[in-house]
């Protein structure tokens, strides 16, 4: 069993009347971020370690509650370790932390103490020292039995880094970070500002690994540019995905209108929006709603594709658009599902929906779609000859 320890004790440097735990983060708060990652890692019991219980603090903890795990608050280790079912793994995370998945996945399993730590002359003043020249950087693995040595020390002790204390003298195993954990926004954040910009880290590094041409120079610097807006206006997954839908709908209703590049446009558009809703979703923990922008980020291009197709054969005199649509949205399919790591080259469905919308703007809508489906079924071949090496 896997349960996770937070702290909430520390006040902002520039809001002196604010924890630091709840600094807006991620569409939501810092501590129902680190609880969605304790959650995503699978923790079915949180515990909040707080002096005090403000009303932000008590809506947050009350949201986190909704995702079906339970939640409790303490005020010291002598409590938490009630709390604690005496088998479970505790996962901490530090106070003021914006931690990676990656960093929290690392520790997630089942196992004794360890800490996951920077070399000390890499790590500024905001981490702890631990032994060996190193710095613990803010996710800890212990035993229950750590937290009831902890409440056995006086009343005037730091819990959170007595525990660390505890693991480290107890021969916690030490987990080296990556190098690059900082670019990709883990750290410790005291202050609105620093929390800001470590936020822009962690939506970049979402983008960093995707290895297909589209993502990497046209979706990621999109969304750099727009997620923090996004995000600091509080927009929903639900919200990108109603407008993902209605731009879909208004880009098919052009096409039907024989209007292809305003259309194809329209539809290019809201796939976007739906990626960027999707990535949005995953930074709010709003799990519900995430399947359906990722769906609407490849159905959408694959049905304007297929209107598309109706609609220019339409004005012909064959059915050939029609069967080429039709054609170019099940290799589409069957490509997406032989995928098993995109290469750079690869198609997508909204890269399918490119060079339609360039050869729209062209006046040759026509030409765009046997593009499409060249793409489409190069990618597929590529797919499977892959898999075949895989296999």
């Amino acid at each position: 069993m896997l349960a996770g320890l937070l702290f909430a004790n520390h006040d902002a440097e520039d809001r002196p009347d604010r924890l630091i735990a709840t600094l807006p983060f991620a569409g939501s708060t810092l501590i129902e971020y680190q609880a969605r990652q304790l959650i995503g890692a699978g923790a079915a019991q949180l515990i909040v370690v707080a002096d005090r219980l403000t009303p932000d603090l008590l809506g947050a903890m009350s949201r986190i509650g909704r995702r079906g795990v339970s939640v409790d608050a303490v005020r010291s280790a002598d409590e938490a370790a009630e709390k604690l079912h005496p088998l479970a793994c505790v996962l901490v995370l530090a106070d003021g932390l914006v931690a990676t998945d990656m960093a929290v996945g690392a520790l997630a399993r089942e196992g004794g103490d360890a800490l996951l730590v920077v070399p000390g002359d890499k790590a500024d003043a905001d981490y702890e020292r631990v032994g060996g020249r190193l710095a613990w950087a803010g996710v800890a693995r212990v035993q229950p039995q750590r937290v009831a040595e902890v409440a056995a020390l006086p009343r005037d002790y730091d819990m959170q880094s007595a525990l660390v204390r505890a693991a480290e003298q107890a021969g916690a195993t030490h987990l080296s970070s990556p190098a690059d954990l900082d670019r990709q926004g883990h750290g410790f954040a005291f202050d609105e500002r620093t929390l800001a910009q470590r936020g822009r880290r962690v939506v970049a590094s979402l983008f960093a690994g995707r290895t297909n041409w589209f993502d990497r120079w046209i979706v990621a610097p999109v969304a750099r540019s727009l997620l923090p807006v996004l995000v600091a206006r509080g927009l929903s997954g639900v919200v990108m995905a109603a407008l993902a839908a209605l731009l879909g709908i208004a880009g098919c209703a052009a096409l039907i209108w024989n209007l292809p590049a305003a259309g194809a446009g329209m539809a290019l558009v809201g796939s976007l929006v739906a990626i960027l809703g999707e990535t949005l979703a995953a930074l709010r923990g709003e799990d519900r709603v995430e399947p359906w922008l990722r769906a609407e980020g490849r159905v959408i291009p694959l049905v304007a594709l297929l209107v598309l197709g109706w609609t220019l054969g339409l004005d012909g005199v064959d059915d050939g658009p029609l069967v080429g649509g039709i054609a170019t949205v099940v290799v589409a399919a069957l490509a997406e599902r032989a995928i098993a790591t995109r290469a750079l080259w690869w198609g997508s469905p909204i890269a399918y929906l490119l060079p339609v919308v360039v050869a729209a703007l062209a006046g040759a809508p026509l030409f765009g779609t046997a593009v499409a489906g060249v793409y489409a079924a190069a990618t597929l071949g590529a797919a499977i000859e892959d898999l075949r090496t895989r296999g």
